[in-house]
């Protein structure tokens, strides 16, 4: 008898958005009153303004993310400076501010990501006419990307193999309700359940990658910690699943379809889309089972023997399109149990 699949949606920790909401209010609070004690300003808020945008959950890319808006801070201070040295404040200098900023904006960004802090920073600065202001939000900048910087990696540092698994897990169940889904609107001769239109369907095939290279840099990072034993394994399998899942699931809404010169009517029954649905239910119960870390040995006999049982019923070119996924994804099974073995 086939096993019962188990929905557990991934949920985020409830603790794990409360260290990060912990670590962005102290890393805004300690250069606010940093810079109060220095003299600064009176309300520092550039020095506040790091934590909040630099800030990630991936604590090791604030390095790069700091660099890149001191330098835009910088630019943006020089420039308009330089501006309203010569320019006095009209309709003009504004112009001049604007298309200059937008200039740097573009010239310190990265491809396909303008330093948009360099127009921010010239058309605060242009906002507020205070002798000293731009040479104090420098400072302030400097002393919030320092604090963030330091400080955050330090407080409650995330757990990036950790992270890895909450993904895989939220993966998991992802595609289990899916495949789910398309066994029982298949069994019931209606057309299959597809993902979510763009973007949000495409975070389920998505995830996996992310969580690969998670892991990858946890590893690299961290080269005196084991990561969780069969991790590495289960992340792999998700890779290669969410290729062959995908490719299935876009196969089933093409056949699902019907011939082209039929489509503006409804769609004569497919007995090869309804007989897949036990094919369909049993890979996923091995899937979800190998993703688990549990034996799936005798689920993935049972999907091959049925794989087999379509093919002989349906054994036409566009039938073997049709269960290419699913093969595919048989083998991956199969190559991470002989791995665990």
């Amino acid at each position: 008898m086939p096993g019962t699949l188990a929905f557990d949606p991934h949920v985020p920790s409830v603790g794990s958005g409360l260290r990060s909401g912990a670590r962005l209010v102290i890393c805004a609070a300690v250069p606010w009153y940093l810079c109060l004690w220095w003299g600064t300003s009176t309300a520092p808020v550039p020095a506040a303004l790091p934590a909040v945008l630099i800030l990630r959950e991936d604590v090791y890319a604030a390095p790069r993310l700091a660099w890149e808006r001191l330098l835009g801070v910088f630019a943006g201070v020089v420039l308009s400076t330089l501006l309203l040295g010569r320019l006095p404040a009209s309709s003009l200098s504004f112009l001049a501010v604007l298309v200059f900023g937008c200039a740097g904006m573009y010239l310190l960004g990265r491809p396909g990501s303008p330093n948009q802090q360099v127009l921010i920073t010239a058309l605060m600065i242009y906002a507020t006419a205070l002798p000293g202001y731009p040479w104090a939000r420098l400072a302030e900048t400097l002393v919030g990307i320092a604090v963030v910087v330091l400080l955050g990696p330090l407080l409650w540092p995330p757990d990036p193999y950790r992270s890895a698994a909450e993904g895989l897990d939220a993966y998991r169940a992802g595609i289990v309700r899916l495949l789910d889904a398309v066994a029982g609107r298949l069994a019931r001769g209606g057309p299959p359940a597809a993902p979510d239109p763009l973007p949000e369907g495409a975070r389920l095939w998505l995830r996996p990658p992310a969580c690969r290279a998670a892991f990858d840099r946890a590893a690299h990072r961290r080269r005196t910690r084991t990561p969780p034993q069969g991790l590495d394994g289960r992340l792999e399998l998700a890779a290669r699943s969410a290729v062959t899942l995908q490719c299935f699931t876009q196969e089933l809404q093409v056949r699902a379809r019907g011939p082209a010169p039929d489509r503006s009517a409804a769609p004569a029954p497919d007995p090869a889309l309804r007989d897949i649905a036990p094919l369909v239910r049993s890979t996923a119960l091995a899937l979800d089972a190998a993703l688990r870390g549990e034996e799936f040995a005798a689920e993935l006999d049972r999907a091959r023997g049925l794989d087999l049982a379509h093919r002989s019923a349906h054994p036409t070119r566009h039938d073997a399109v049709l269960r290419a996924g699913l093969h595919l994804t048989h083998e991956a099974l199969g190559d991470h149990l002989a791995a665990r073995c």
